[in-house]
């Protein structure tokens, strides 16, 4: 965090007043799907390491890491301290994590009944009673606040009583302290995603939240970060270079997609015309209407971001990487059979290799970089700039201003 006293043993990331870049790292919601950016991660967090040494964490890098669902737990699980005042998981080991605890999360049901026990269970409330879940962040974060992240972090939830989006920001808990929640409410409330888990109510001094999934609001919630970040300018806060907000040549924006299956489709008009309030949320093993809003939140962004940067002259400044062809069970967001989640570690492993790809913004088609390389040798090289900025900010440190 960006705080006078450092809260950490580590050397935390100076602030970016003293280098040349803002720094954001960005997960995707998606369920079970949380293993593909977890494989991405690992990967990038090697680079890292291969450049800085074995301790080398992401949050020693990134000014903000933000996250939405299952993106919002990646982030924490790199943020949240460990008693030793280190990030709680490396990222190696969050592909592991769910590996072990997916099933326990979403349990599968078998047997010649199981696609009707499925269909019952989502009639009468949600699919899964999300007590395995809640028990286990309970457990690993105990009673850590969004305060006391190791850098700041940004997670949408929806509160559906208000109807509003609630953005547990690090930037906002000095203004807003009512936000500085635990950090097991904020995983709980960013993944009760509707039809599958139940919703979260809690209380945190005296304001209350009734949440469900962040992706209700900001799927991709990589705009939201910058958002914050450039509230954070406008307010010359200064830990922030004072520099024009809309300066794309000093963010850099990594942002991790959970797949989609755009690039094989299922649904079509004719079939969605005859469907009532059950077709739109259970149909042939997902939820449609969730499905639907949750990836075109997500698309927009990608959009939005691709024109920014690309109008801004930024574009080497944004990898996005997102596998849209996925198919079958590898688009759910909650068949953890071992089968299902060693295939999504397979997708990981193959996007790295993929060619790095950009939106087109005449046409909205996803196209691949000319000589844009994989996404493995952008991540290296990315790692890179990230390992240089870090080093020149200390260099710099004198010269910088921590509030």
């Amino acid at each position: 965090m960006t705080s006078a006293t450092p809260t950490t043993s580590r050397a935390p990331l100076l602030p970016p007043n003293s280098g040349e870049l803002i720094t954001i790292l960005n997960i995707d919601g998606g369920g079970i799907r949380g293993v593909i950016p977890g494989v991405i991660l690992e990967y990038l967090e090697s680079q890292l390491q291969a450049l800085d040494g074995p301790n080398a964490r992401l949050a020693d890098y990134f000014d903000v890491i933000s996250g939405t669902s299952t993106g919002g737990l990646i982030a924490i699980m790199l943020t949240a301290p460990d008693e030793n005042k280190d990030p709680l998981y490396a990222a190696e080991d969050i592909v592991p994590f769910y590996l072990n605890n997916c099933p326990k999360i979403f349990p599968q049901f078998g047997g010649p009944f199981a696609g009707f026990i499925k269909l019952l269970k989502t009639l009468v409330g949600p699919k899964y009673n999300g007590k395995y879940l809640k028990t286990l962040v309970t457990g690993l974060l105990g009673t850590t606040k969004l305060s006391q992240t190791l850098t700041n972090v940004v997670i949408p939830s929806f509160d559906i009583k208000t109807m509003q989006p609630v953005i547990f920001s690090s930037f906002q808990v000095a203004r807003e302290p009512s936000i500085d929640a635990q950090l097991s409410d904020i995983c709980i409330g960013t993944s009760a995603a509707p039809t599958y888990l139940p919703a979260h109510y809690f209380l945190n001094g005296e304001r209350e939240f009734n949440l469900i999934d962040g992706g209700v609001a900001a799927n991709n919630p990589s705009l939201v970060a910058i958002g914050e970040v450039t509230r954070q300018v406008l307010k010359e806060d200064p830990n922030f270079p004072a520099i024009n907000p809309l300066d794309y040549t000093r963010y850099l924006l990594i942002s991790i997609g959970t797949g989609t299956q755009k690039q094989t489709p299922k649904f079509n008009a004719k079939d969605a015309a005859k469907w009532g309030v059950l077709g739109w949320l259970v149909n042939q093993g997902s939820a449609p209407l969730i499905d639907a809003f949750t990836q075109a939140s997500a698309d927009l962004v990608v959009m939005r971001n691709n024109v920014v940067f690309e109008a801004l002259n930024s574009v080497d400044n944004y990898l996005r990487i997102q596998d849209d062809a996925l198919t079958g069970d590898l688009a759910s967001v909650d068949v953890a059979t071992k089968e299902n989640l060693d295939g999504l570690v397979k997708v990981g492993v193959g996007l790295l290799d993929s060619p790095v790809t950009r939106v087109n913004t005449d046409t909205g088609e996803v196209e691949e970089v000319p000589d844009g390389g994989t996404n493995r040798e952008a991540l290296k090289s990315l790692a890179k700039r990230l390992s240089d900025e870090r080093k020149l900010r200390e260099s710099n440190y004198p010269k910088g201003i921590r509030a």
